[in-house]
């Protein structure tokens, strides 16, 4: 009985160590469950002492008082089914715990698996991610997201195209890339084992550079072209899929294409109401009212039921869209058949993080996990000390509100980036 309460014990904890991360991972049983199918208690035991930053495993091995060479086994046996992230960088290796989300969800549903009881994960999954909001809210909770929307190029109005930065084209994200995984898409992969995915391919999901190579590296993906990556875009925009990339300017490291049935990001906005799971793009749908046939293509097409169709003074039904919820995708203008819809920039522009830190910093602000973003190796005691110190001046309210304020949270991020580099 005493053993059965301690393998317990190992889920719990990891699960608290998992919800230390940026994205969360909210108590449940379903979670518990999940986990227990994934990791053995042992597993579970060395997964919750690994940093949620990348941490050399040399430096593992001496806190953890483990052989260099069994604790490399263990990582490489645990990293090839997905549940941590191991590279190398300059000769030496890293180890790094993986988030659920983007994280050991994508990597168990990313490709085909024969040694795991995937339709029941995929139903667990599924109950942990929708059965109430609280999981959802865990990641996309604040203003600094995962995920943002590109825009169709095609959609655009000649005037407007030469606007458009290299960083908002998906093209651009796929020609600049040094490498190009592609993978399954998560979504519709474990939306196939519920007995539920749409007709879209599932090929779909591409990772770039150093995300990719680690990718293929550990069999989550197949290493492609450029232009057989530009022509499995070409072929996702036929199917109507909308595009969402990883929030950051430089460096992209992963090009999804979306259905709004089975992805997790759009569900959590069509089902969950949470309206900023997925960052816009800078540019909204503008219809002609007049050209406008009623034909509800655009509304179909739509992935998270922003436009409508609406009666107006007994006219026949128009198109109308509804501004706060478009991302500015233009998959409508690809859906309209009579050139009723075009994009127009936005009033505001969207803010997006320059690089991967500045995006990990502000959603660790935002979400009051500095602490755990700064001080996150359990192992030492130091770092909890400090973490704890952190964690009191991030939450008082002169410092949240501050940080609030838009221009000296980018000084406030400069800063940090600076005294972290040793600059």
């Amino acid at each position: 009985m005493g053993h059965i309460v301690n393998s317990e014990r190992e889920y719990v904890l990891l699960q608290r160590r998992l919800d230390q991360n940026l994205t969360g991972a909210p108590f449940s049983p379903v979670f518990i469950e999940i986990l227990k199918l994934l990791f053995s208690p042992a597993e579970a035991n060395l997964a919750r002492q690994i940093p949620l930053r990348p941490t050399r495993l040399q430096d593992l091995a001496r806190k953890l008082c483990l052989p260099l060479e069994k604790l490399r086994e263990r990582i490489t046996s645990m990293a090839e089914r997905g549940l941590v992230l191991d590279f190398e960088h300059k000769g030496q290796s890293y180890v790094v715990l993986a988030p659920v989300v983007i994280g050991f969800f994508e990597f168990v549903f990313m490709r085909t698996r024969t040694e795991l009881p995937m339709t029941e994960l995929a139903r667990l999954f599924e109950e942990y991610m929708f059965q109430d909001d609280r999981f959802a809210r865990s990641i996309f909770s604040s203003q600094t997201q995962l995920g943002r929307t590109m825009v169709r190029e095609e959609s655009l109005p000649e005037t407007d195209f030469s606007e458009v930065l290299d960083w908002e084209k998906a093209s651009s994200a796929i020609e600049s890339a040094a490498f190009v995984g592609v993978s399954l898409c998560a979504c519709r992969h474990k939306a196939s084992h519920l007995g539920k995915s749409c007709s879209a391919p599932q090929r779909t999901c591409l990772t770039f550079n150093t995300s990719g190579q680690m990718l293929v590296q550990r069999g989550m993906a197949e290493a492609i072209s450029q232009a057989e990556a530009l022509a499995i875009l070409a072929e996702c925009k036929a199917m109507g899929l909308v595009q969402i990339a990883d929030n950051v300017q430089k460096q992209v490291g992963f090009l999804c294409n979306c259905c709004g049935c089975c992805c997790g990001m759009l569900q959590a906005i069509r089902t969950l109401d949470i309206h900023n799971a997925v960052i816009t793009s800078n540019w909204l749908v503008a219809i002609n009212s007049p050209t406008c046939k009623g034909c509800g293509l655009c509304a179909k097409a739509c992935p998270i039921g922003a436009i409508h169709m609406e009666e107006q003074d007994s006219k026949p039904a128009q198109a109308v869209c509804t501004p706060e919820l478009c991302l500015g995708c233009g998959v409508c203008y690809t859906a309209c058949k009579f050139g009723s819809i075009t994009m127009q920039k936005r009033a505001q522009q969207v803010l997006v993080p320059e690089t991967t830190f500045d995006r990990l910093a502000a959603m660790a602000i935002e979400r009051g996990k500095l602490a755990n973003f700064l001080f996150d190796d359990p192992t030492r005691l130091s770092h909890r000390a400090l973490g704890r110190l952190a964690s009191v001046i991030e939450q008082s309210a002169p410092v949240k509100t501050l940080l609030a304020i838009k221009p000296l949270k980018s000084v406030f991020l400069n800063a940090l980036q600076r005294g972290i580099s040793g600059r």
